[in-house]
């Protein structure tokens, strides 16, 4: 067998490696979580030229971000992964709460134990997983999808430019990282997900505007034997003088992930605290657990950092002056926009929230189902989201770094650990990553007209699903969960009392010129492949009748115009609760509710609103072709 023949290249030599393209529709720099999700997403669409470059001369194999919010488990259920993660992930059920005693404030005891996750938040828990094998469930994705797209190692980022016109307007220059060689790539859009440093982000001139807090964490994954007995437990460790502890359990029962307060940086010597040892950082550890013992057999992954909040002043390359006149070909996302702490877990998944938002808009546009105005709802919506975050996270990490008060001696102040436990239940949906509400400022978030109509589909937030069961086949499943990651929107019509309304609607859709399904879905694609309309009937299963489905929910599809037989529901009677109680759905007038590719609800209007509906969808998509 031969190979290297044209210089090395790491990695199986069985994988044949591509070069890359001298033109791209969409060029993704940085495989880390929002580069791997964003091209993931992109894969799907055979007709987009996609290709996701990393730096690195690899995938990504131990450390960094670990945590994995209920909202980030809903959607890689739209990606099919849902499944692999429940499997895999540690399980955070509930959290401890720690702090010195009363009898002897050298030692610790636990003072609180609360549920991590709100009942009824999501149908699924908050997980803990290694960031390395969440991108290796994307990058197998990618490598499965029609397009069996493949990450490029070894090439960073070194400038790009964005010309006036053209195609592919967008240059940009890479340099392969083993060879020293660089080579010229145009795409219509780029994507930097190139991290907190990001070359993307100084060459579109974006500037991160924020502080770094003085405050050093050190983080440690390690096998270890301890007589902490809520070592399997997400806990928050307050010492009396030694600072405090945030404890992870991590998945496969035996690891664990400790980070330990290392205390305050010197402002005028920031990096120094890279100088820090791991040994110095257990040490610490052990001062905390005491009088608890923790012998470490290994350690798995070490690094120490400084908390720092920064947003980006905009999430694209127009500047505010330009936005009437210019349409945005570059985007930045993930770390590249946003920094924070890791205290609450949402570093990782916002960063894949920013690209899961953004991935459906470019396929939209490139697809040609709506124009390019359509991009710059990305940086307004994202922008708003992340400072949110911050403000959040500044609260959180001042709570957490605060040393616990001292009742003989409050003049010293800190914070009280009942504080420390109210505010982790109050923060539960910003952790739980379903704190997202999108306000009514682009297109995409109508106003809250009819909102009384299904009160618990806040228009804005995230699409939260229930219990169905699928007249069909008679399956029980979450509604939710028949969504796809395939950039097309949602119309959930939820039955009127009498029917009349719902049967309706169908006709409408199905039959009238003016039908946004009919107007806006190009000739020869799929009935649903722009809007994909959906009913839930208040009946049970076994009230209704398949063969007196309306045509809409009964389309027929593909080359041999096949029945799709999954588009209509029932409430899931015998195991309950009832969708339309437990969403606070009108059952006299019922409601039609149209959820966005990436499952945020644009909108709840009346059944018998067919003009609103089609004008609402007419402010973004194309005519068919």
């Amino acid at each position: 067998m031969q190979f290297y023949l044209n210089g090395y290249a790491p990695g199986d030599p069985d994988v044949v490696k591509e070069a890359l393209p001298a033109t791209v529709d969409v060029l993704v720099i940085g495989s880390g979580p929002a580069g791997a999700l964003l091209a993931a997403q992109l894969s799907n669409f055979p007709n987009i030229l996609t290709r996701l470059v990393e730096r690195r001369s690899g995938a990504l194999q131990v450390g960094q971000a670990d945590g994995i919010a209920c909202r980030t488990v809903e959607m890689f259920e739209a990606f099919g992964l849902g499944q692999k993660l429940l499997r895999e992930a540690y399980w955070v059920n509930e959290t401890v709460f720690w702090r010195p005693s009363k009898q002897d404030r050298t030692r610790i005891e636990r003072t609180g134990r609360v549920q991590d996750t709100e009942d009824g938040l999501s149908e699924f828990p908050h997980l803990i997983v290694n960031q390395a094998r969440l991108q290796q469930y994307l990058l197998d994705y990618m490598r499965n999808s029609p397009t069996r797209l493949e990450a490029s190692y070894g090439l960073e980022f070194v400038t790009l430019k964005v010309e006036p016109d053209g195609e592919h307007p967008v240059v940009v220059t890479l340099r392969d990282v083993a060879k020293g060689s660089e080579t010229t790539v145009r795409a219509k859009y780029v994507v930097g997900c190139d991290g907190a440093r990001s070359g993307v982000r100084e060459a579109i001139g974006a500037v991160p505007r924020g502080d770094f807090a003085n405050h050093a964490w050190g983080v440690l994954d390690m096998l270890a034997v301890t007589d902490f007995p809520d070592i399997r437990l997400k806990a928050a460790i307050q010492s009396a003088d030694e600072g405090n502890i945030l404890l992870i359990p991590r998945e496969g029962g035996y690891m664990v992930r400790l980070y330990v307060d290392l205390g305050d940086i010197d402002p005028n010597n920031r990096e120094a605290f890279r100088d820090i040892t791991q040994e110095k950082v257990l040490e610490t550890a052990r001062r905390v657990l005491h009088p608890y013992t923790l012998d470490v057999k290994s350690v798995v992954w070490f690094a120490v950092y400084q908390v720092g909040q920064r947003v980006t002043d905009r999430f694209d390359d127009v500047p505010a002056d330009q936005l009437a006149s210019r349409l945005p070909r570059v985007f930045i996302a993930g770390d590249a926009c946003h920094t924070h702490s890791a205290k609450a877990g949402q570093g990782m998944n916002v960063s894949m929230q920013d690209t899961f938002n953004l991935g459906w808009k470019l396929a939209s546009v490139l697809d040609g189902r709506a124009g390019p105005e359509l991009l710059r709802t990305y940086s307004a919506e994202r922008h708003a989201i992340a400072q949110g975050l911050i403000d959040f996270d500044k609260e959180w990490s001042k709570i957490m770094a605060s040393p616990p008060k001292d009742p003989s001696r409050p003049e010293l102040g800190g914070v009280d650990p009942q504080e420390l436990q109210a505010y982790f239940v109050k923060s539960g949906r910003y952790t739980a990553g379903v704190a997202t509400h999108y306000a009514p400022t682009t297109v995409l978030t109508a106003e809250a007209t009819h909102q009384s109509l299904a009160k618990g589909f806040t228009i804005g937030t995230r699409f939260h699903s229930a219990p169905v069961v699928r007249l069909a086949d008679a399956k029980p499943m979450h509604l939710g969960h028949a969504a796809r990651a395939d950039g097309a929107w949602r119309v959930y019509a939820f039955a009127d009392s009498s029917g009349k309304r719902l049967r309706d609607l169908a006709a409408y859709l199905a039959e009238s010129p003016d039908s946004p399904v009919r107007r806006f879905t190009p000739t020869g694609a799929d009935i649903d492949s722009v809007i994909d309309v959906r009913a839930v009937f208040q009946q049970g299963h076994l009230d209704l009748k398949v063969e007196e489905l309306p045509s809409i929910l009964m389309p027929r599809k593909g080359c041999f115009g096949l029945v799709d037989y999954e588009k209509a529901y029932c409430p899931d009677l015998k195991n309950g609760p009832d969708i339309f109680d437990l969403r606070g759905i009108d059952r006299a007038k019922g409601a039609v509710v149209v959820v966005r590719p990436d499952q945020y609800v644009s909108n709840v209007l009346p059944l018998d609103a067919h003009d609103e509906l089609a004008a609402f969808f007419g402010q973004f998509l194309l005519d068919r072709q």
